[in-house]
């Protein structure tokens, strides 16, 4: 009775509590009982931030705390406001994080975000937006890892990062509508009348100026906030490597299979492919090798690896956690999208790997040719020059798009103004 009325004035607060400190208990009590195995689950995770992680995202990290010093993102996004604001509700610098996010996947964006909050670049709602459809894996990953090292299918790598960032783009079209009732309406700014590229440069100066760090400490701040932050995603990649490692060897995610496999049933899909849902729900590289190597038909192995990379695992989720505590973003709006991001990749991959397979096969980019056809697993192979050479190759095509395409808007909304007189 008295068991009866406790539950009934429990709270959720207090049950996610209690249940958290049960499950993190466990996992301790777990390692105990199997300190070899995750042992080398741990060191196997430090081999993968040491040469994957550290290499491929500290040049990344490094240059963009650079360009927000140096006005450049501020400069950026005169220019981009044109195109990010009509398509998802978010200031033209979004498109900064949208770019290097692409370049660097996960966690850049969160990074990005963050600054741009820290900053007033942008209000609560618009940083959580933009957190939620900026947080994609970067192509390296996709074409090297995925399609070559856990498929063994150079041209898969196509059809994963068209799902993935269609999946991506649909998502932010659905969150420029989030918090909308919530949002206060933007005060008129007579700083966005005028020449587009004086009101660029005066940004530029009005940030630098700002900032008002000399070159030297720039450099210094920018290095050292960025090795901290990736000995935290090192902690990370360790910690959920430990634990998928331990609730594999003592049988608990055997408790669920039969639970998640029903699920795939009903979805007409191979139960064989739990494993790789399971183990995607805590970390992304451990799900995608299971859907690669599951007994499953490849459409379905192939929908299912998208849908894991697009939800990237509890480890990304803890790394972006970390990353925006200072600010006032909240989790809640990211963890949604990751859901919603989860369901349209494998959609997505679902339907390109049907009727539009060969389409999509008969594509070819020379970058992405060059690193899809490689043999062996190239995103782990020489991890620093491929991800500076690739990443800012990228960085540039995609920031040149999209400042082409909001010049052109705005040229359009001139003509359409002069045309109406």
């Amino acid at each position: 009775m008295m068991l009866m009325v406790y539950i009934r004035k429990l709270t959720w607060e207090r049950a996610r509590s209690y249940l958290l400190a049960f499950a993190f208990s466990l996992v301790t009590l777990a390692l105990v009982f199997y300190p070899k195995e995750g042992f080398e689950a741990a060191y196997q995770g430090l081999r993968i931030f040491l040469d994957v992680v550290f290499p491929a995202l500290l040049p990344f990290f490094v240059l963009s705390e650079i360009l927000l010093g140096m006005g450049i993102v501020h400069f950026l996004g005169v220019f981009l406001e044109p195109l990010m604001r009509p398509l998802f509700n978010v200031p033209g610098v979004g498109a900064f994080a949208m770019s290097m996010g692409l370049v660097a996947g996960y966690p850049m964006d969160a990074v990005i975000t963050a600054k741009f909050r820290e900053n007033k670049m942008c209000t609560r709602i618009e940083g959580e937006r933009l957190l939620a459809f900026t947080n994609t894996a970067d192509p390296l990953f996709m074409f090297g890892a995925v399609a070559v090292g856990m498929f063994g299918m150079p041209q898969l790598g196509m059809t994963l990062a068209i799902a993935h960032y269609a999946a991506s783009l649909t998502v932010g079209i659905v969150y420029r509508f989030y918090g909308r009732r919530a949002e206060p309406l933007p005060a008129p700014s007579s700083n966005r009348k005028g020449n587009m590229v004086y009101r660029a440069f005066q940004e530029l100066y009005r940030a630098r100026k700002e900032d008002g760090r000399p070159v030297g400490t720039l450099l210094g701040d920018s290095v050292r906030g960025s090795v901290e932050t990736l000995v935290m995603i090192c902690g990370f990649i360790m910690l959920f490597s430990v634990v998928v490692k331990v609730l594999s060897v003592s049988g608990v995610t055997r408790l669920v299979m039969p639970a998640v496999a029903g699920a795939l049933r009903i979805f007409g899909m191979a139960p064989s492919l739990a494993t790789a849902i399971i183990g995607g729900a805590l970390e992304i590289d451990v799900g995608a090798m299971a859907a690669a190597k599951a007994a499953a038909p490849l459409i379905d192995r192939v929908a299912v690896a998208s849908a894991v990379i697009a939800w990237s695992g509890l480890s990304v989720h803890g790394q972006v956690a970390t990353v925006i505590r200072g600010t006032d973003i909240r989790m809640s709006a990211y963890v949604l999208a990751r859901f919603v991001h989860a369901f349209a990749a494998g959609l997505y991959a679902y339907l390109l790997m049907g009727p539009a397979e060969t389409l999509v096969r008969s594509i070819h980019l020379p970058v992405l040719a060059r690193i899809a056809g490689s043999s062996g697993n190239l995103a782990y192979s020489r991890p620093f020059l491929d991800s500076l050479v690739f990443g800012g190759t990228l960085f540039v095509w995609s920031l040149g798009i999209m400042v082409g395409l909001a010049l052109v808007l705005q040229l359009a909304r001139k003509l359409d103004a002069l045309l109406r007189q």
